[in-house]
């Protein structure tokens, strides 16, 4: 399809496949796909929280391997750890989660956890980036593909660096440590009685550091299955072009990105639709940064729940802690100098999406952030 049928606002199934759970399923009866659907839902919350425990029980046995081997003992190492982790999962998520297990076993420290969890954020905006280089790979506009991407990483990474700074001082001064829900009593006997009898299972059959491992590779099936069951619409369903006029006001984007991540649970899934839509005209690079900035708060909703499964108030409040911190920085930026920001980020993007040498420049100062750090 050639650049001048961007206006045409049916997409291909291709285009759609770029968007992660976007595949169509219209063999199936309307009943029966919500159907499918629902079953999908309970089956991916049951092996996320059959992952999140296992993580749990293997943890511990890596103590030795992350502090000695891979030398993750300070903040620092454990941004960069987070980071890498992310980068080379290409989500979040299971890193952040991995980061709640890791703490909750005492291999690492709260603000270490807290660090952990925000690198995992800042190295899964990359995914938006590589769907980029995928559209381009296939013919479409280089600016605006690798736009939204390059958009997604440095707008991830400006506010996430400046919450950092905050977050660490929250998390220093305990002034959200009050702040916990504990898990009911009678849900974690519920989840003893399920998992239990499988945990002991596979721990009988394998070693207790296999038991983290296998968790992990649960938990990003598990994170597979909630993308295919989430709706799947196509973008001429969507009505995007009837509510393209009020797209202009920042905070409705910012509102936008926030409510979509919420549902979703996934900013992977939330970030990545803009680049279809991007390609189809329907929404402009002007009108992204506050979306990135609103979805970036509502992400930590599945760590929130993680750190619940965990049953550690103060995984909890690590959690809480992120949340919060990245909230206040964007919230700050939108109602102060946010049109300043605005244009400073697209003058950045701008000047790396004008020649491949400025592309190749970022791209070796976002993989040697993370890596310089792991060295601290």
């Amino acid at each position: 399809m050639s650049l001048s049928d961007s206006s045409n606002p049916n997409p291909s199934s291709a285009e759609l496949s770029a968007i992660p759970g976007a595949q169509t399923r219209r063999a199936l009866p309307p009943l029966a796909r919500r159907g499918a659907k629902i079953l999908l839902f309970f089956i991916s919350l049951t092996l996320f929280i059959l992952a999140i425990l296992l993580m749990k029980e293997g943890a511990q046995s890596y103590s030795s391997f992350i502090r000695d081997s891979l030398k993750v003992d300070n903040p620092l190492n454990s941004l960069g750890f987070g980071w890498l982790f992310a980068y080379l999962i290409m989500s979040g998520s299971p890193v952040a989660a991995a980061a709640l297990t890791f703490f909750d076993s005492g291999v690492i420290d709260k603000l270490s956890a807290f660090t952990m969890i925000t690198g995992s954020r800042m190295g899964a905006s990359f995914i938006v980036l590589f769907i980029g280089f995928i559209y381009v790979l296939r013919g479409r506009d280089r600016g605006t593909n690798l736009g939204m991407g390059l958009l997604a990483l440095v707008v991830t990474g400006s506010t996430y660096l400046v919450s950092l700074a905050l977050g660490g001082v929250i998390l220093r001064s305990g002034r959200l440590d009050s702040i916990h829900f504990d898990s009911n009593i009678l849900v974690q006997s519920l989840m003893d009685s399920l998992f239990s009898p499988i945990i002991s299972g596979i721990d009988t059959y394998f070693p207790a550091w296999s038991l983290f491992i296998i968790g992990f590779i649960i938990i990003l099936l598990s994170f597979n299955l909630f993308d295919r069951c989430l709706p799947q619409m196509a973008i001429k369903e969507s009505r995007v072009g009837q509510v393209s006029r009020i797209v202009y006001q920042p905070w409705v984007m910012f509102l936008l990105g926030a409510g979509i991540t919420l549902i979703s649970m996934s900013v992977s899934v939330s970030l990545s639709i803009l680049v279809p839509l991007s390609n189809r005209g329907f929404i402009r690079r002007e009108n992204v940064v506050p979306y990135i900035m609103g979805a970036n708060v509502t992400t930590f909703i599945d760590t929130l729940f993680a750190a619940l499964l965990l049953n550690n108030p103060y995984a909890f409040t690590i959690v809480l802690t992120s949340m919060v911190s990245i909230a206040v920085v964007s919230i700050a930026l939108l109602f102060t100098i946010f049109h300043r920001y605005e244009r400073a980020v697209l003058r950045l993007v701008d000047w790396v999406i004008a020649e491949k040498r400025n592309m190749f420049i970022f791209m070796l100062i976002i993989f040697a952030i993370p890596i310089t750090l792991m060295f601290f």
